[in-house]
Formats: structure tokens, C-alpha cells, sequence
């Protein structure tokens, strides 16, 4: 595959993923005890990134809840929403430029096709 093919396609599988990880984070953000995922960018030979995702350890605050054996403190989810929208909104920019940048590697191959014919 020819790199700035790779470089594109890696982009895009990477902040799809990213993005996945936002969307899931946002859509537990009220679930008691849930461990938000965050994904990592390492770079890949040659040119390209791959996504790693792993679960934050930090803990959620701490939420006093009234049960059959009284009240007990339960741990609220460590997702913080004002982080994930905004990470959202960059991973969805990102993914637009990698996908812009696939498009024009396809336009430039095509014309490099079209001279050669």
C-alpha cells in the first residue's frame, strides 16, 4: 500500500476508535463504578498510528445512597463529560482531515493513471 494511503486509512481506523471510546465513556457517564476507556496513539512503522485503549484507574466521587441496610457510600463513574465532548469534537475534526487526505491521495492517483494512459 502506498504511504500516504497508509497513513490515511491507519488516521481514520484510529480516531473511529477514539471516537468509540467517546461515545461509550459519555453514554455510562451514570453508571455507578464505571472505569472510563481512553485510547492512546502509538506510531507504527512505516508512517502510520494504531489505536491502544485502555481503562483509567482513577477513581469516581464518592456518593452517599439510601439502602434496605441503610446508607452506604457508592462510587459514581470518573467520567468527566466537559472532557469528552471536547475530545469528541478533536477526534471528529481529526477524522475529517484523514479522510480529506485519503480523497486527495485518490484523486492524485487517478491522475497519475489518467497521464499514464
Amino acid at each position: 500500500m502506498l504511504p500516504p494511503i497508509y497513513s490515511a486509512m491507519s488516521g481514520l481506523k484510529s480516531f473511529s476508535t477514539r471516537i468509540h471510546a467517546n461515545t461509550n465513556n459519555i453514554a455510562n457517564s451514570n453508571t455507578e463504578g464505571y472505569k472510563s476507556t481512553r485510547v492512546l496513539l502509538e506510531n507504527t512503522q512505516p508512517n502510520g498510528v494504531k489505536p491502544v485503549a485502555e481503562k483509567t484507574t482513577a477513581p469516581g466521587p464518592p456518593m452517599l445512597v439510601e439502602t434496605e441496610e441503610g446508607q452506604k457510600l457508592l462510587e459514581q463513574s470518573n467520567v468527566e463529560l466537559t472532557k469528552e465532548i471536547a475530545e469528541m469534537m478533536i477526534n471528529s475534526n481529526a477524522y475529517k482531515v484523514n479522510l480529506k487526505s485519503l480523497q486527495t491521495s485518490d484523486e492524485m492517483m487517478q491522475s497519475i493513471l489518467n497521464l499514464k494512459a
